[in-house]
């Protein structure tokens, strides 16, 4: 049997006693890294079980090893380093396996960053889109920022604190005023939620940047966002404060800011305006 096994994401105390249980029972350990599982049951006073190293680099292989295991009686437990397995972390190749293979699998559910942040950020929750991480690659990123621009579902991203100021200004560029919030170091004892607008957020990085793990959550594009203005009328202001000696970008950014729409909608419209054309 394959366990998926939760574990906290910050605060041990979040430790449920059934996946005490399980981590003391099962005979073999899959994990990102060895040396904070066995920290983790060092805690809890649990003997050291079978530790295999089960990450990104090694999951194809690993997950018919593991397999084998199982078909052979051992019980497997999947550990991530925090929170869920799966969750962003490695593991659905194991689970398809397992599937593939008719090998019962069970999940012990722990704490998702992602949802305990959608909690906090006081953005409707009853739809969202989990992102995970963008791509790190500039131009990758801003792709898929102008691919979420139409998402009329909150959205939830992972970032570093060494890419979130990068992140948040392709944000504001794309998505205009949306409403958001940042959340880091979620249980820990600096746990901080930071709400207001992308805009905001992003003068807050830049006064005092963030540390530890960090969750964006992203207020969806409104009902009406974008049709209720014409394009017509995009493309006038923003032709209005071009002709007045702002650089086009500059002019995209600030009818895109004060019309709450995404910057591509003021991009597109200037594109299909006449006034744009030869």
């Amino acid at each position: 049997m394959l366990v998926l096994c939760g574990t906290p994401i910050g605060n041990l105390s979040d430790m449920s006693e059934r996946a005490i249980r399980t981590l003391a029972e099962a005979d073999i350990l899959a994990c990102e890294e060895p040396d904070r599982t066995r920290k983790l049951l060092s805690h809890f006073g649990l003997p050291a079980r079978e530790l295999v190293t089960y990450n990104e680099g090694n999951e194809r292989r690993r997950a018919g090893e593991l397999v084998q295991r199982i078909q052979a009686g051992a019980t497997v437990a999947l550990v991530s380093n925090a929170g869920m397995p799966l969750i962003s972390d490695p593991g659905y190749r194991l689970v398809a396996a397992c599937i593939q293979a008719d090998v019962r699998v069970e999940v012990i559910p722990g704490p998702v960053a992602a949802m305990a942040a959608l909690a906090l950020s006081g953005l409707p929750s009853d739809r969202f889109a989990f992102e995970g991480f963008l791509p790190r690659k500039a131009g990758e990123r801003r792709r898929r920022i102008a691919d979420l621009a139409g998402e009329s579902r909150t959205v939830v991203l992972y970032e570093s604190p060494r890419r979130i100021e990068a992140t948040l200004t392709d944000l504001t560029r794309e998505l205009g005023a949306r409403p958001a919030a940042l959340v880091r170091e979620i249980t820990k004892i600096h746990e901080e939620a930071r709400r207001g607008t992308l805009e905001s957020l992003l003068e807050g990085v830049g006064a005092d940047p963030p540390r530890g793990e960090l969750v964006l959550v992203v207020g969806g594009a409104r009902s009406g966002e974008g049709p209720g203005v014409s394009a017509g009328e995009l493309a006038t202001q923003a032709r209005s404060l071009m002709s007045s000696g702002v650089e086009r970008g500059d002019a995209l950014r600030e009818v895109a800011r004060a019309r709450g729409v995404p910057r591509r909608a003021v991009f597109d419209a200037l594109l299909e305006s006449p006034g744009d054309r030869g």
